[in-house]
């Protein structure tokens, strides 16, 4: 196709704002809708006679297809576009949702919420920010910023939807009104991503394009090297034992309040108080990642998140959850915004969509595990006091990991000033680029 750079510059809207804004409405009403689940643990528990585990399970069986596919469907989009790979996943969000309102056993939610879900937005979430980093250099980390905090504000706004279509419709006609609004407004809107500017004779920020070899995209290692380093090691190790705690409370913090006598309209609030202050989070610690460095600021993050845990562990009233769903939804959301900046810092862009597919994994594995166990932690003390230390202790590990990543970062950096042949703190490992 023929479009000239100049319609689009010449004070115009530039393409890639539109890009943000599609990507933004896939992670609002995709993970806004995966993070309902806490909305309806009670009724899901009530009517099919199940435990608090057995139910947990379908929201980590649905994490970790969604973190995992990451590592396939940016290959995918690469090939194939990341358009087709985001409708795709509305679609599968929206009918995985639809579904589990016609369930009519725990199994059949796990086939529907579980993979469903799970797929549908593991098939969108890497495409839709892979594409957004391609429309972006200058302003590539405030149009990151924009297009994940959908995340947030979906997290905001979609649990007491949720809650609301559940105390009105029923939760099974709850589920049916989520799946026909992702579809209605997650497809509409991933209409609007396009995988590269230079489809509509645009560069980067609307600039003229540029020659193959003076992209920013062309630089970086290869995965393989990427992913036998030192520093990668790290962060799949942090990120891993990190995420055995990270979802817990999007699935037992509404269980946790209304156990401790809080009304059902109050307790679906403190999710929002979590996507709130995760919104917060990815703006204002963004920007002080920029000045303290972001491996310091992502240790920042781990221990604020284990600080958090601990008024958790000391609340039962609302205000006090309150106050932990704000402050943990900020350093949360400060983690997940950071990381794949980090991994750019360290790896380059050539083929960060896939390093990060590769990260990623940690993650699934972390929130297969995490939110199921706690669950059935409470089903044999019926309490979630040992799940939350847990989570602390697994952030102050990852804490420490990030602490000892930035130490190696400065001796590096130190060796490299010393010696004029020095590799500017790349560990040996990892110091051919591709």
């Amino acid at each position: 196709m023929s479009h000239t750079p100049t319609s689009s510059q010449a004070g115009g809207l530039f393409r890639g704002w539109l890009v943000v804004a599609g990507a933004f409405a896939v992670t609002f009403v995709g993970f806004g809708s995966a993070y309902t689940f806490s909305a309806f643990l009670e009724s899901l528990q009530k009517d099919f006679g199940a435990s608090r585990g057995s139910v947990s399970l379908v929201f980590s069986l649905a994490g970790f297809l969604y973190f995992g596919l990451g590592v396939l469907s940016g290959p995918l989009a690469d090939r194939w576009g990341s358009r087709r790979l985001a409708v795709a996943g509305m679609v599968l969000v929206g009918l995985g949702l639809a579904l589990a309102g016609q369930a009519r056993s725990l199994t059949q939610i796990y086939l529907a919420y579980g993979l469903g879900v799970g797929l549908g937005v593991g098939a969108s979430y890497v495409p839709v920010l892979g594409a957004v980093q391609r429309w972006f250099v200058r302003r590539r980390g405030f149009a990151s910023g924009l297009a994940v905090s959908g995340i947030g504000v979906g997290t905001l706004v979609m649990p007491p939807l949720a809650s609301f279509f559940i105390e009105t419709l029923g939760w099974r006609n709850a589920y049916l009104a989520l799946g026909a609004l992702v579809v209605v407004v997650g497809v509409g809107m991933a209409l609007l991503i396009e995988n590269d500017p230079r489809d509509r004779g645009l560069g980067p920020d609307g600039d003229p394009p540029q020659p193959k070899a003076a992209s920013a995209q062309a630089e970086g290692f290869a995965v393989r090297d990427a992913v036998r380093s030192r520093r990668f090691a790290g962060l799949y190790v942090a990120c891993l034992i990190s995420s055995f705690g990270l979802f817990v409370p999007f699935v037992h913090l509404v269980p946790y309040a209304l156990d401790h006598g809080v009304p059902n309209a109050y307790a679906v609030l403190l999710l929002g108080a979590i996507g709130f202050g995760s919104t917060a989070g990815r703006f204002f610690l963004g920007g002080l990642a920029d000045r303290m460095g972001r491996a310091q600021t992502m240790l920042l993050m781990s221990t604020g998140m284990a600080l958090s845990l601990l008024v958790w562990a000391a609340s039962s009233g609302f205000w006090g959850l309150a106050v932990f769903a704000f402050f943990y939804g900020a350093f949360y959301g400060g983690f997940v915004a950071l990381l794949p900046a980090l991994v750019m810092d360290y790896f380059g862009g050539r083929n960060i969509g896939a390093i990060i597919g590769v990260l990623y994994t940690s993650v699934a594995f972390g929130t297969l595990v995490g939110p199921a166990a706690a669950g059935f932690a409470f089903d044999v003390s019926r309490s979630y006091l040992l799940p939350i230390l847990f989570s602390v202790g697994a952030n102050l590990v990852a804490a420490g990991i990030m602490w000892a990543m930035s130490r190696m970062d400065a001796s590096a950096k130190l060796a490299s000033t010393a010696s004029p042949r020095g590799t500017v703190g790349h560990d040996p490992s990892t110091a051919r680029r591709s």
